[in-house]
């Protein structure tokens, strides 16, 4: 029995979501604050993912620090969606990111965080399908909308 955080690996599943494609479920509650599951995979350069993804409609990709080092997610973690109402946050602790539980997460509850992107390509709108009640309609954080929105404006 291998523990991921402070859930067993055995304890998430990978499964169809309402939000997009496939999504990460707890099979048990999990607590507000826990560590739930590391984000892994090999690190590669923004250079190389950006060269590893560019034909592809979905990437598995988590920059740690200021970005020029990224993960190319390789476990359960990668499948953990988009929403803008979260159950869950990141963190990064001495180069490793963790999805941590912001509040008490239910059994069957698919797990969820905000991706706040902060790049992209610029004809990319990277449109939000969470439906949360307070959807932004786009999983870019507010700063990055708003100097999308500044950017466009000016055109």
């Amino acid at each position: 029995m291998k523990r991921v955080g402070n859930v067993r690996e055995e304890d998430l599943v990978i499964r169809r979501s309402g939000i997009h494609g496939c999504g990460c479920y707890t099979l048990v509650a999990i607590p507000e604050g826990a560590h739930i599951v590391e984000y892994t995979g090999p690190r590669i350069t923004k250079e190389q993912a950006d060269e590893l993804y560019n034909e592809r409609p979905d990437t598995y990709l988590f920059c740690i620090g200021e970005g020029e080092t990224v993960v190319d997610g390789d476990s359960v973690a990668a499948f953990i969606n988009h929403c803008c109402d979260p159950n869950c946050e990141t963190d990064e602790f001495d180069e490793h990111i963790w999805i941590m539980a912001t509040r008490d997460i239910a059994a069957g509850e698919e797990l969820t965080y905000d991706y706040n992107l902060y790049d992209g390509d610029a004809d990319d709108p990277a449109i939000c399908q969470c439906g949360a009640k307070a959807c932004r309609g786009s999983m870019y954080g507010e700063e990055e909308s708003e100097r999308r929105a500044k950017e466009k404006a000016g055109a």
